[in-house]
């Protein structure tokens, strides 16, 4: 229940209050005038912020995040709008009591009523300093022109003068408020020299004697100057509120972050630490301060620290990671990996300064060095894996070539008729199984050779369309056999090519043999050579039955044979264009391919005209393996 000298009442209390009234009459008398004052506190208080929130929409867009700010334009806007339709609206009863001076009442009051434009200007500008400038300029215009029509020096109005310094105050601006005693100066002045020269006018007719006038003048001068210093006194609290609540709420996020922030001065000391030092280091902020958080660093990280701090300086930003140790100085063990963001700033006193925000990242520099432990076995694996394929390759030549030879040789039948057809059919088996089986290991070899990075290319300038041609022929008794049409296209004239002629021809070849072997009987398929700017393109394309569009990506990989939706399964390994790929890529070119499932696919192949800037000159270039496999991706 609220007594007489209470706190402001909560609307809770209000309604307790209020039930009590209501349920006890016998109280009401006492009650009522508490309920009276308290309620019209409320209603005082709910007008004067509806009045506020009347002006906010005069207040300029450039200034609305800034609450001070806010508050100062939409006073300074309120209380010049005011003036000003005030002073237009004393007019008519001014000129009503008074027709004698009805010139000089009304230049004077619509003098003030130029504090309505004044308001617009900073509403629409957003000039604040200009607009507390342009306002002295009125009050002293206002000043001159009343003291010159009043006596001159000797006229009550001398006292308005101090009126504009004092209100450009509010501004908060030493410079505006310089500028407004500068203008009502020059305005005492003026008024000063026409009174020495007898330029200013008679003394009008007011009521009462100039005594009377002195002493109305000195008190609006005096409730000005009043409502100014309050106004201010008032500002200023609002400010200092604001900035207490912004310096809390700041507080309270770096004590809530778990990022260290710290503040260094250009030598790399440590001005000011957040309280996650005791989160991230296990020690205070005190601890961190000067030379503390640098003597933390692991000695062979500290170059990279203080290069980083340089950089922020001079570049504006910087990130760096490094070591720092937890506890105590003397634990040697405690250390973690951090990673420090830096950015450059001017401080209060606009000298240079490092901000930086600090993270622990020791899982992250765990789980890196484990997936570099991975790649490292993976790669180690992965060469284990191609020296023997290599390796057996080698071994699986010998015997195949021994077992080709053989079946060639009963194939001619040296040592006698065949007996039976089967025997001679069985003979062909061999031999063609054989023969097959061969290619497969010469491909392993090459892919081998290729990622082991020891398939030496040696370029030689040679014509591209005799070449082709070969390999066409070559191709020719398995195209006519699979009932498929095998033709060239070659440009005429066509410029040398300088590449390895050897690699060159295991490229067309295994083109070949693949459009063969991916169409159908009565397929077509043809190999074209073209010039492209300064790169040769081979291009060799069939209407057999195509590669669906998801596999695309995956064609040319090892081993990968493409057969989801086809209208039927091929032989093969899947190496042909990866050697293809391989080769390409240590000549330094491109393969596109082209593809419509059913339709039919085109492989181009892209050779630079030139291996080096050099010219033709002999080069035995060799790649790694990550290089190939790059160049793979990319085409």
């Amino acid at each position: 229940m609220a007594q007489p000298g209470a706190g402001p009442p909560t609307a809770e209390n209000l309604r307790n209050e209020g039930r009590h009234v209501g349920g006890d009459r016998a109280e009401f008398p006492q009650k009522l005038p508490t309920r009276l004052r308290w309620g019209c506190v409320l209603r005082n208080c709910e007008l004067r912020a509806a009045l506020e929130r009347s002006f906010d929409h005069l207040v300029h867009s450039s200034v609305a995040d800034d609450p001070v700010e806010v508050n100062r334009h939409r006073g300074f806007i309120a209380s010049h709008l005011i003036s000003g339709f005030a002073a237009f609206g004393l007019i008519p009863p001014a000129l009503a009591v008074d027709a004698s001076s009805a010139g000089f009442t009304a230049t004077t009051l619509s003098v003030l009523g130029l504090e309505i434009l004044v308001a617009l200007f900073v509403s629409r500008t957003g000039r604040l300093a200009q607009g507390f400038l342009l306002s002295a300029a009125i009050l002293t215009i206002l000043a001159v022109w009343v003291a010159l029509h009043t006596g001159g020096l000797g006229s009550f109005a001398v006292v308005w003068f101090a009126i504009a310094p004092i209100e450009a105050a509010l501004s908060g601006r030493r410079s505006t408020v310089t500028g407004a005693a500068l203008i009502s100066g020059a305005g005492f002045l003026l008024t000063a020299a026409l009174t020495a020269t007898g330029e200013a006018g008679h003394n009008l007719a007011f009521a009462g004697d100039n005594t009377t006038m002195s002493f109305l003048a000195c008190v609006i001068a005096l409730g000005y100057a009043s409502g100014v210093a309050i106004s201010i006194e008032r500002r200023e609290r609002a400010t200092s509120l604001s900035i207490a609540r912004q310096e809390q709420r700041y507080r309270l996020l770096a004590e809530a972050m778990s990022d260290l922030v710290t503040c260094h001065n250009p030598s790399g000391d440590v001005t000011f630490a957040s309280p996650a030092a005791m989160r991230l280091l296990s020690v205070r902020p005190a601890d961190l301060v000067a030379e503390g958080l640098f003597r933390r660093v692991h000695i062979g990280d500290r170059p990279a620290y203080l290069s980083a701090i340089s950089v922020a300086l001079h570049q504006g930003a910087a990130r760096v990671e490094y070591r720092l140790r937890c506890g105590e100085e003397q634990d040697t063990d405690g250390w973690i990996w951090v990673e420090s963001h830096m950015r450059h700033l001017a401080d209060e006193q606009g000298d240079d300064a490092v901000v930086t925000v600090t993270r622990d990242i020791s899982e992250r520099k765990r789980h890196e060095a484990e997936l570099e432990n991975l790649r490292v076995d993976s790669e180690a694996a992965n060469l284990a894996k191609t020296r023997f394929l290599a390796n057996m390759s080698h071994e699986l030549r010998t015997p195949l070539n021994a077992i080709i030879g053989f079946s060639d040789i009963l194939n001619q039948e040296l040592f006698g008729k065949f007996e039976f057809d089967r025997q001679r059919e069985y003979s062909g088996l061999i031999k063609e199984s054989g023969e097959h089986l061969l290619q497969v290991v010469n491909d392993i070899l090459d892919l081998s050779k290729i990622e082991c990075g020891s398939f030496d290319v040696n370029p030689e300038a040679f014509r591209v369309g005799p070449l082709v041609d070969r390999c066409r022929q070559m191709m020719a008794p398995q195209a006519e056999k699979a009932g498929i049409a095998l033709t060239c296209d070659i440009e005429p004239n066509l410029p040398e090519l300088v590449a390895d002629p050897r690699a060159c021809r295991q490229i067309v070849l295994n083109l070949l043999s693949n459009a063969v072997k991916f169409s159908n009987r009565g397929g077509l398929v043809v190999c074209s050579v073209r010039r492209q700017g300064r790169r040769m393109a081979i291009a060799v394309r069939d209407n057999g039955i195509g590669i669906a569009e998801p596999d695309l990506c995956r064609v040319g990989s090892p081993f990968f044979q493409a057969e989801t939706g086809y209208d039927r399964k091929q032989a093969g390994t899947g190496l042909g264009l990866s050697v293809v790929k391989g080769l390409v890529a240590l000549h330094g070119g491109q393969v596109m391919i082209d593809s419509d499932l059913g339709k039919g696919t085109t492989v181009t192949v892209l050779l630079p005209m030139q291996p080096s800037r050099d010219g033709v000159e002999p080069i035995s270039r060799v790649l790694d393996i990550d290089q190939i496999q790059r160049v793979a991706r990319r085409a």
